[in-house]
């Protein structure tokens, strides 16, 4: 008789991906779902069998709260005041009455469109999707988690905790003492002490609404203890137009045909082009920032001027930078696709003289002075939508395309690291596809070595794609580091891009075979050590040393080139 073969958590962990995955494409397919019914279940049950890192104590019967926070920022304010939450294409509402939500750390349009109902564009591909069902399956569970503790058993009654905490979250204005007394009997509820709650209601509260979170957590447990005890369920659904257009690059192709077109007439589409795909900063500053500042900031390091960009208060030496650049060869093209995605041209033809950080090789023809196009951060599968639509030829008329002269791809962004902490670098050599064996091993123009003897921990090897940063656990992350696959870190869109310069390259041959592609990751997080996940806050300055230091990095190699 065999022995019975143990799966181990890594393992078990893959397969609840596995069954979140299928689960949320197979209710998109079918339209809609309710949260508390049989598929919602298959949601719930896979998640607190994962227990991803960013979700901390969520298979504990306490609530969570930095989850909770880290799922607040991405998604839009006021949801967990809606019972019908509807995922939409871009279906014009732009045009309307209603007021975008943009939620703080997610660039998508969301709609109150009544008191119960939320819609929520989605115009970046699958990867939107399964971002935004994974933190609504969070909150279900949280807003569960609530209505189990205040319901008194076997009757729609609830415990004195609820009843205070209600008519304090119903009440006009609190004084400092009803405040407190509120949270008090909320800490009970969440069974969290009471120096936390009290700390997560300042982080959460405005000016505007100085009771947000008391708000927050107590439409999370009316909502789950309506549908206890009246029947009155929650409900997710798909829009058609939503399903009949995903998949097929409509955004992606409305944007890319707008740059192309930008690129023509500004005669710039047989010039050498460098596609970076960064933030919509640290490019425009490197080559700007310090010879636009001279004055302002006489006598600061580089470093101590990006710094100062990087604080939100200091907008008008981000006007003196913007101002320099553009009349210095700069475009900028602001987002009307939907993708959310802006992009800067920098023409280095037309550069003043002193005016740039940068020079360029003195004997270089016109014709052969780079064009840096920078693009804002795709988000997920949607970097492959953008990327294949952009490195398709121009069609210029019926007959006549134009092919982009692409001298180089560098994809610069933030991931999490596996070995090391907030602020180190990751240089890939590979990129690894999670859930597959898909892998895309790759020249990257840039070393290892580039990066040492600045105070950072740099590490190189391959780096795995992950469906989302919200679904990784501890297990899977330790044996993709710890096996022979020898992985340094995660990102989301690493596989995406390679694939498409992989076919427009090779197969395609839309650009040249030989084009040079460059990758570099700063960490934002490391989700393997405790208070280190991306639950635990941003990067805050911490994050201005390694993005300047890659940023420089492939400026030098493009001006070199």
């Amino acid at each position: 008789m065999s022995k019975s073969v143990n799966t181990t958590r890594a393992q078990d962990s893959t397969n609840a991906i596995e069954r979140l995955y299928i689960t949320m494409r197979h209710l998109f397919n079918r339209g809609f779902y309710k949260p508390s019914g049989v598929s919602g279940a298959t949601l719930r049950q896979s998640l607190l069998q994962l227990r991803p890192e960013i979700y901390g104590s969520i298979a504990e019967e306490k609530a969570e709260l930095n989850g909770l926070m880290y799922v607040l920022e991405r998604l839009p304010e006021g949801i967990e005041q809606c019972r019908f939450i509807n995922l939409t294409s871009d279906e014009g509402y732009a045009g309307s009455q209603f007021k975008p939500i943009i939620p703080p750390k997610r660039r998508r349009n969301c709609y109150r469109i009544d008191d119960e109902q939320m819609n929520i564009e989605i115009t970046r591909g699958r990867s939107d999707i399964y971002d935004i069902l994974t933190h609504l399956t969070f909150l279900f569970i949280e807003s569960e988690k609530i209505s189990k503790k205040v319901l008194i058993e076997d009757t729609d009654k609830t415990i004195r905790d609820w009843v205070k905490l209600e008519q304090a979250a119903n009440k006009e204005e609190l004084s400092q003492r009803e405040r407190e007394v509120a949270l008090i009997h909320m800490a009970n509820i969440l069974g969290r002490p009471f120096i936390e709650v009290m700390a997560i209601h300042k982080k959460l509260s405005t000016t505007a609404d100085p009771e947000r979170f008391l708000k927050i957590i107590y439409w999370l447990g009316k909502l789950a203890i309506e549908e206890e005890t009246t029947g009155n369920k929650r409900a997710i659904t798909f829009s058609p137009m939503l399903r009949e257009r995903l998949g097929h690059h409509i955004h992606g192709e409305r944007w890319a045909n707008r740059i192309k077109e930008t690129l023509q007439v500004n005669g710039l589409m047989e010039r050498p082009i460098h596609i970076i795909s960064a933030n919509m900063h640290s490019v425009m500053n490197s080559l700007f920032a310090k010879k636009a500042l001279s004055k302002t900031l006489a006598g600061k390091t580089k470093l101590e001027i990006y710094e100062a960009l990087s604080i939100p208060k200091n907008s008008s030496l981000r006007e003196k930078v913007i101002a320099q650049a553009k009349k210095n060869g700069m475009i900028a093209i602001d987002d009307v696709s939907g993708t959310n995605i802006d992009v800067q041209i920098f023409d280095m033809a037309k550069l003043g003289k002193g005016a740039c950080c940068y020079d360029l090789p003195a004997n270089c023809p016109e014709n052969e002075k780079p064009v840096i196009f920078v693009m804002d951060y795709a988000f997920g599968e949607q970097a492959y939508e953008t990327i294949d639509e952009l490195l398709k030829p121009y069609r210029v008329k019926k007959n006549q395309e134009v092919f982009l002269n692409v001298a180089s791809i560098t994809i610069m962004g933030k991931a999490g690291i596996l070995e090391g902490g907030k602020g180190d670098i990751m240089i890939p050599d590979a990129h690894i596809f999670e859930g597959t064996a898909d892998n895309y091993p790759f020249e990257n123009e840039l070393r290892k070595e580039d990066f040492e003897g600045n105070g950072l921990k740099v590490l190189q090897g391959a780096m795995v794609t992950v469906l989302g940063t919200s679904l990784q656990n501890r297990d899977i992350l330790k044996f993709f580091h710890e096996s022979t696959w020898n992985v340094i870190g995660l990102e989301m869109e690493g596989v995406h891009y390679q694939k498409a310069i992989q076919s427009a390259s090779k197969i395609r041959k839309s650009i040249r075979e030989d084009v040079k592609v460059r990758y570099a990751y700063y960490a934002s997080d490391n989700p393997l050590e405790t208070g280190s996940t991306l639950a635990s806050g941003g990067l805050g300055t911490t994050g201005v040393k390694p993005t300047y230091l890659i940023t420089d990095k492939i400026l030098t190699q493009i001006f070199n080139s």
